[in-house]
Formats: structure tokens, C-alpha cells, sequence
């Protein structure tokens, strides 16, 4: 790979803004009156949709064409009452589903805020992170590597940048930049102003633009233009931040609802001409198929599809995990490898210097710095010291380079070794053939230049051309460091006249000075983080650019790594074929030296074991692999815009115990989900088997539509609203993950819930078998329909868990769910001994004795399931 080039320093320029102090930036005040005049930077258009746009959507379901379609039939037959109480329960039904889409969309919506792109502007003279919708004209922008560019913006200062603009010109070859002249700045071109526009594409110019993206260097800009008075807004094309593509979950479940709905057809069109030969009433044969298309459409699966979700990427925000693409969601649960960076995710990020080695090759010099106890720096270690700064950016952004000027601070305040006055003219950046950077400085008295490097140490010495024993001595040096955990850097300096600079490092004459050990610790949270991924069958591998001894050291204190054979190095892959690194990541918890371009051979070696991976990344270069693995996890702190762009989850604060805290709430969603569907499944086996049967063993009608639409005013809020707020089952993460592959209701699951159904079913059918002969018909009829909808509340109750027993999930808190059950109580009694409601749903009320009797076996319908979850439990207790 060729080395990049060394990019001339950025020249000082005049103010970036009308504003008299350049750094300082906008104001606050001036900020938000922008913002008030122009509007927000964001494009026409959006995804959200609004109440009227969602009852459309709703009516057209054909759950309400039914519902509609009966109440017309009623209305059209003289029954105004029975009419007038289905358009009633039509009403209500859609305030319910207004309510629920209205949530989802609102948290949609926040969640869509918050994984919009962030922009580092300048304003009130310190740097902020602000929503890239806040950003207005006259901001001044910082703009690094991997950033997105939030706005149409000037140069105002730039150092090697280069921008990839094919969003705008469909050329996928990135253009340099450059910072704008002093007339250019003092030109100012307005945002409507076309002529004086500079359009994308070209090199060698002083603008970027909205959407693309900074794949080199980096700059100080001044926006120019937002919104839609951008060059991107002018083409008009629209960005969005959530993507909506459908799932394999919702593929599945799109299929499930599909067949229902043919058979649910089928078996309607047959009930109405059964009912219709065999009684000559046409008007109740229509009704009866009515009810049979509504008892059987299992209208509720979109819904729960589309609720969970995203009730649960708004849960996983609240645990600082930020979802970009809300199907990763299902895949948390089936996690089998977790992928950490060490810097910053494992470890805190915040690096001091703990040991320095100085004296030359030699390295005889060596200081252990214990955090605040030295009040001076002993002489021989100044100059290692001051060309780790000469090394490191004036204005540091990277956790290395800020230990490095904390400790001049702390040490060289008022020594000859800061130089606030000397010019840097040239620079050599790191590259992935080169571990190492340099800088050159011209004195302010000019004459003779001073380079200094700083990189890995094997690099620095290859550029000062060591021998063999040299290179030995340093590098054991190194190890004795790196075994204690530290980041080891090594320091080079030299000299260069004139102004011809070679083309790369390796022409300087450098000198080795010294070595700097870093201390990074484990974040405290991390080893206990770890040792639940292993409980919960995750193994944890980490990838870091650190020796291997210090990775192995880092992994011991994180609770990784057990033996040196599970630590694999950069050089040893490079060595190995895909075959071979496939069979070799089958025990490797360590992944050391490792070049940003190897990251994606890992997680392509794990895919092909049948792993299903999750990544961590924050860099341009990780933006491959980040797509590659099935869950691409960035970072908010220190990620690039394209990181984030290209991962699933982004972290909030850099935290590898958020990632564990995701997957144990991705478990616990997917674990809802599932008990959410077999409730469905099941509660419509009764319904529609109540709705058909009578018919066939020639009894009365004992559902009528509005009765089924009754039932659904429980059964939607108790899919929706009360399984998704069920707490984690105590063992969700004490068991291994799931099978990716296996669908999420089928096989033993699907079959459970269409034997509770039954279950349900038959006590219902016993029910009214059992009161026909001794209750008048009315009596009778509501006898069945109270066994069923204390049926349907056991049915809740019993799904609430697939191991612990009924009883027992009564103590597990779910506010939610006990409102929904009140309710469903308050309903059922309202229909037994409300008089107007007795009449219109056609019941009689119901003496106390015989409502015991139908609660009692509307409770002993899933007996036989708490059996089933008996035997599991002593099953498992066995082994």
C-alpha cells in the first residue's frame, strides 16, 4: 500500500465569519435566531406519519371493513340498536389503534432524532456536539476523518483533506480540498446566490457539501448554506436514518397471517352457504361468516410486529444503545461472538503516561510516574517528553496525544522544552505501511528544522535504521512494558535543512529517544459484563492494535483470556488461509497487532463457523466489517460518521457494558414477542371455533360480531401493550442464544399454542354444553361467553412465562398488564349486568354461583399447560 503523502501545514487565514473573534464562533443567541430564520438543516420531507394518515391506513384494515360490514347489514335490517353498537365498537377500536401506532411513531420518531447525524461546531468559543438539524449559517464546523459533513461549508482552514462526493457527482474517486483564499472568505457567497457557487466534483476547491463524506485530514469550516438551499437539498434527495426494510421475522410472520387469512376466507364463504342451505336464513348466514372472518383473522401479528420493535429500540435507548436499524433487534438474542475493541470500550479511554524510558538505544533511563506524586521531572526523560508533543497534534483530539501534552504541562511549564512559538511546515501522516507519524517544525528564528516521530516501536525503529542487537534490546524492553498492560510508543527525532522534503520518513536521519508506556484500565463494570456474556453462551473476542503482551495482560484483567494459545496476532493471520482461520477462531479470545483491514477476515472466518457476530467499531476503515457482521455496533464518543452510518446499534457513551445490557433486552424483547404471538394464536382458536362449531353441531349462535369485537377490545391491548411490558424472565441470560435460523413461531411453539387454543376450546364448548340443558338460552349463552374471557385472561397469565407456573408470575410486577386484566374484568361484568348492554350482546345476567362455576373453568382451561411447564422444570432439575 503506498504511503500518504506529506501534506503541507494549514496557513493561518483570516476570521471565518463576519464575527469579530474567529474561535469563539456564533453566539448562542446568534445560533438560534438562524436557526429561527432559515428553519431546521434537515431535507423536505420525512417518514412520520400522522393520525389522520393512520386511520386511513386502519379503516382500510380488514378487520374493520368486517366490522363495518356487519353493522351496515344490522342498520340495513332494521336492527338500529345492534348497528349502532357496532359502529360504537368501531369507534373505539380505532381510538385504541390510534393510540398504539401513535406511540409507536412517536417513538420512531424520537428514536430517528436520535441516531440523526451529530456535528462538531465551534460556538461561544468551545467546541460542541450538536443534532445536525442545529446547524445554521455562519457555524464553524470541525471536520476530521470519517465525518459526514453536515452543511454546505467554506474552508476556512484545512490540512490533507480529501472528500468522497459521489452522493452528489456519482464519481466514486475522492477530490482534495483546500482552505479558501482570503478573498474567497471575504466574498462570502450567499446561499441563493448561484452564480458564485462552487460545484461539486472538482479538485482543488475550498467547499464541501452537505452529505458527503471526509475520507482524509482535516478542517475548519464555515457553513454556508442548510436545509434545502444545500447542494443536496437542491437535487432533493432524501436521507433517512432509520431504515424500514422488512425483516425475516416479518417475513415469516407476513406469511402466517397470509395463510390464516385464505383459510379464514374459506372456511367463512363455507359457513355461509352451510348456514344458508341447511336454515334458509341468509341474513344470519352472512353473520356467521362475518364473525368466523373476524374470530379467525389474526389481525393483531402487524401490529406486534411493528409495536415491539419499537417500544424496543425507545428500551434500548434509555440503556444508552441507539438503534439504526431496527431489525438488529431479533438478531441481539441469537448473538453467539461479541467483537469489543479494547481502547475505549473495553478500557475507559483515558490514557496516562505511567512509565517512561529514556537514554537512547540504550534505554537506560527509566521512571515509573505515580499520578500526582512528583512535583519535577528528572532531566533525562525532558526530551522525551518534549518530542512526544513535537510529534502530536497542536490541538489534540486523541486520548494518546492528550496524555502526552497533559504531561509537558504537568512537567515542562517553565523549561526551554515547549516550543508555543515554533511553525510546523510539514507533516507525515500514519499509514497502514507505516505505524508512525512525523512533524517538522521551523524555529521561530528559523534555520535548521526539527522532525520528531512517535508510532508503534517497531516502526519508529525501522526509520532510525537500527541493527539486529539494537532492535532486540528495545523490543525487550517493550515487552517488559507491554506485559504490564501498557500501550507502548516510541519517540524519534532529527533535523532537516532547506525545503525540499523527501517523500517519506524514511529519507530523515532520525535518532531513537525514547520509550513511553500508557495505562488504560479496564473499565470496572467490564469483568462482570464478560463473565455474563459466558453465562449466557457469548463468547467475547478482542481485537486490538496493542502487542500481544499487552492485549493478554488487558484480557487477564478483563477476565478474557486463559492461555496464551487463545491469543491470535495480526502477523500469524497474515499467514493463514481463510480455511485455516476458520478452524483457528474457534478458540481465540484475543486478537492482537491487528490492521483495520484484517477486522473483516475476522468477522467473515466467525460467519463461516456459523456464528452469528456482533462488531464494534469507530473508524472509516472499520466501516466494512461493521456492515459485514450481523449486528455492526459504533461508537458516539470517538466513532466516525461512517462507522455509524454503516453499523445497526450505535453506543452512547463507548461502554462495553451497554452492549451486554442490549443483548439481555434484545432477549428479552424477542422472548415477548414470541409469548405475544402464541397468545394470539392461542385466544383464536376458542373465537373462531365458537364462532363455527354451534353451527355445525346445530346449537345457537354464541358469537355474534359485536361480541368478537368485545373480545378484541382485550386481546389488542394485551398483545401489544402488556406482553411488550413484561419484565426479563430470570434466565434469560443463563442460557445459551437462539437459534438464528429456527423461526420464531413454529415447531413445539406453534403447536403449544394451538393446544392451549383447544384447550380453551373445549372447556368453552364444555361450558355451554354443560348450561344449555338447565339455563335458559340468554343464560346459557353468557355462562359460555364468561368461561371464555376468563379463558383468554389465563391464556395471558399462563403465556407470561414458559417455565414458571401461573401463580407464580402473579408476583412478577407489570402494572400494565393488571390494568388490562381489571379492565377486561370490568368489561365482562359490564356485559352480564349492565341491562342495556345485556340486551344489545343478547345475554341474561349471570347469579354469582354460576359465575364462580364459568371463572373456574375458564381458569382450569390452561391446566394442563401448567402440567406441561411442571414437567419441563423437573426435567431440568434432573440433569
Amino acid at each position: 500500500m503506498p504511503l500518504t503523502p506529506p501534506q503541507p501545514a494549514a496557513p493561518e487565514l483570516p476570521p471565518a465569519t463576519p464575527a469579530p473573534d474567529t474561535g469563539a464562533g456564533l453566539s448562542a443567541k446568534d445560533a438560534a435566531q438562524r436557526l429561527a430564520e432559515d428553519g431546521p438543516n434537515a431535507l423536505p420531507g420525512g417518514q412520520q406519519r400522522s393520525l389522520l394518515s393512520i386511520a386511513l391506513d386502519t379503516v382500510r384494515e380488514p378487520m374493520f371493513l368486517l366490522l363495518l360490514a356487519a353493522g351496515t347489514l344490522y342498520m340495513a335490517f332494521g336492527d338500529l340498536q345492534e348497528g349502532l353498537t357496532l359502529f360504537g365498537f368501531v369507534v373505539i377500536t380505532l381510538g385504541l389503534t390510534l393510540y398504539q401506532e401513535g406511540k409507536t411513531e412517536r417513538a420512531i420518531e424520537a428514536l430517528r432524532d436520535l441516531t440523526s447525524p451529530r456535528a462538531l461546531v465551534i460556538r461561544d468559543g468551545a467546541p460542541q456536539r450538536i443534532a445536525g438539524r442545529d446547524v445554521v449559517r455562519g457555524d464553524l464546523l470541525q471536520l476530521s476523518e470519517g465525518d459526514r459533513v453536515p452543511a454546505d461549508a467554506l474552508l476556512v482552514s484545512a490540512d490533507g483533506v480529501q472528500a468522497d462526493e459521489s452522493l452528489l457527482t456519482g464519481e466514486a474517486v475522492p477530490v482534495s480540498k483546500r482552505a479558501a483564499l482570503p478573498p474567497e472568505l471575504a466574498a462570502n457567497p450567499q446561499p441563493d446566490d448561484d452564480a458564485a457557487r462552487a460545484r461539486p466534483g472538482g479538485d482543488d476547491l475550498p467547499t464541501v457539501y452537505a452529505g458527503t463524506l471526509i475520507v482524509q485530514g482535516h478542517a475548519l469550516a464555515r457553513v454556508m448554506a442548510t436545509g434545502a438551499r444545500s447542494e443536496i437539498g437542491r437535487i432533493g434527495t432524501a436521507l433517512g436514518t432509520v431504515e424500514n426494510e422488512r425483516s425475516p421475522l416479518q417475513k415469516q410472520t407476513a406469511q402466517l397471517v397470509r395463510n390464516l387469512a385464505l383459510l379464514a376466507l374459506a372456511l367463512s364463504l363455507a359457513l355461509v352457504l352451510v348456514h344458508g342451505l341447511m336454515h334458509g336464513n341468509w341474513l344470519q348466514a352472512l353473520l356467521a361468516g362475518i364473525a368466523l372472518a373476524m374470530a379467525m383473522l389474526p389481525e393483531e401479528y402487524p401490529v406486534v410486529m411493528t409495536v415491539f420493535p419499537a417500544l424496543g429500540a425507545r428500551r434500548l435507548s434509555t440503556e444508552g444503545v441507539l438503534t439504526r436499524r431496527i431489525n438488529a433487534i431479533e438478531t441481539l438474542g441469537a448473538t453467539t461472538v461479541l467483537c469489543s475493541d479494547k481502547t475505549g470500550t473495553l478500557t475507559g479511554n483515558r490514557m496516562t503516561v505511567t512509565h517512561l524510558a529514556a537514554g537512547g538505544v540504550a534505554l537506560t533511563d527509566r521512571l515509573a510516574l505515580d499520578a500526582g506524586s512528583e512535583s519535577s521531572l528528572p532531566e533525562a526523560f525532558h526530551t522525551l517528553v518534549e518530542f512526544s508533543i513535537l510529534a502530536s497534534v497542536v490541538d489534540p483530539f486523541d486520548p494518546m496525544e492528550k496524555a502526552f501534552h497533559q504531561l509537558g504541562e504537568r512537567f515542562l511549564t517553565d523549561t526551554e522544552h515547549l516550543h508555543r512559538d515554533w511553525r510546523l511546515v510539514q507533516t507525515y501522516a500514519l499509514s497502514p505501511a507505516l505505524r508512525a507519524m512525523s512533524h517538522v517544525w521551523a524555529a521561530s528564528e528559523q534555520g535548521v528544522q526539527t522532525v520528531a516521530a512517535k508510532g508503534a516501536p517497531e516502526a519508529v525503529v525501522d526509520l532510525c535504521h537500527l541493527d539486529d542487537a539494537q532492535k532486540a534490546h528495545i523490543a525487550s524492553v517493550v515487552d517488559e512494558l507491554a506485559a504490564e498492560g501498557l500501550r507502548v510508543l516510541a519517540v524519534a527525532n532529527g533535523h532537516f535543512e532547506g525545503q525540499d522534503w523527501p517523500a517519506n520518513e524514511h529519507d530523515f536521519d532520525f535518532s531513537f529517544v525514547g520509550l513511553l508506556g500508557l495505562a488504560d484500565p479496564v473499565r470496572p463494570q467490564v469483568p462482570a459484563a464478560i463473565a455474563e456474556c459466558r453465562a449466557a453462551g457469548i463468547r467475547v473476542v478482542m481485537i486490538t492494535g496493542d502487542y500481544p503482551a499487552t492485549a493478554q495482560a488487558i484480557a487477564r484483567q478483563a477476565g478474557l483470556a486463559e492461555s496464551a494459545a487463545a491469543v491470535l496476532s495480526g502477523d500469524e493471520m497474515a499467514t493463514l488461509s481463510d480455511d485455516a482461520l476458520r478452524e483457528r477462531m474457534a478458540n481465540v479470545s484475543v486478537c492482537a497487532r491487528i490492521a483495520p483491514e484484517q477486522k473483516l477476515r475476522i468477522v467473515q472466518a466467525l460467519k463461516a463457523r456459523g456464528d452469528i457476530v456482533a462488531m464494534t467499531g469507530d473508524g472509516v476503515n472499520d466501516a466494512p466489517d461493521l456492515r459485514a457482521a450481523h449486528v455492526g455496533v459504533a461508537m458516539v464518543q470517538r466513532g466516525t460518521d461512517v462507522a455509524r452510518e454503516s453499523a445497526s446499534l450505535v453506543l452512547v457513551d463507548d461502554d462495553f457494558a451497554a452492549i451486554v445490557r442490549a443483548v439481555r433486552l434484545g432477549r428479552r424483547i424477542f422472548d415477548n414477542l414470541r409469548k405475544a404471538m402464541s397468545y394470539i394464536l392461542a385466544v383464536h382458536v376458542p373465537i373462531a371455533g365458537m364462532a363455527l362449531l354451534p353451527v355445525l353441531f346445530g346449537w345457537p349462535a354464541l358469537l355474534f360480531p359485536m361480541l368478537i369485537a368485545l373480545l378484541e377490545l382485550i386481546i389488542d391491548p394485551a398483545c401489544s401493550i402488556a406482553f411488550e411490558n413484561e419484565p426479563a424472565e430470570s434466565d434469560v441470560m443463563q442460557r445459551p442464544p437462539r437459534d438464528a435460523n429456527a423461526p420464531l413461531f413454529g415447531g413445539v411453539t406453534l403447536w403449544l399454542a394451538l393446544l392451549q387454543g383447544l384447550g380453551v376450546l373445549a372447556a368453552v364448548m364444555g361450558a355451554f354444553a354443560w348450561a344449555a340443558p338447565r339455563l335458559p338460552e340468554a343464560e346459557a349463552r353468557a355462562f359460555a361467553f364468561a368461561t371464555l374471557v376468563i379463558g383468554n385472561l389465563a391464556l395471558i397469565l399462563s403465556n407470561r412465562s414458559a417455565t414458571r407456573p401461573l401463580w407464580a408470575t402473579l408476583r412478577t410486577p407489570n402494572t400494565t398488564l393488571w390494568v388490562v386484566v381489571g379492565l377486561a374484568l370490568a368489561l365482562l361484568l359490564a356485559a352480564l349486568y349492565v341491562p342495556w348492554a345485556v340486551g344489545v350482546l343478547r345475554f341474561a345476567p349471570l347469579p354469582a354461583h354460576e359465575l364462580a362455576a364459568a371463572s373456574g373453568l375458564g381458569l382450569f382451561s390452561v391446566f394442563w399447560f401448567e402440567c406441561i411447564k411442571w414437567a419441563r422444570r423437573a426435567h431440568a432439575g434432573s440433569r
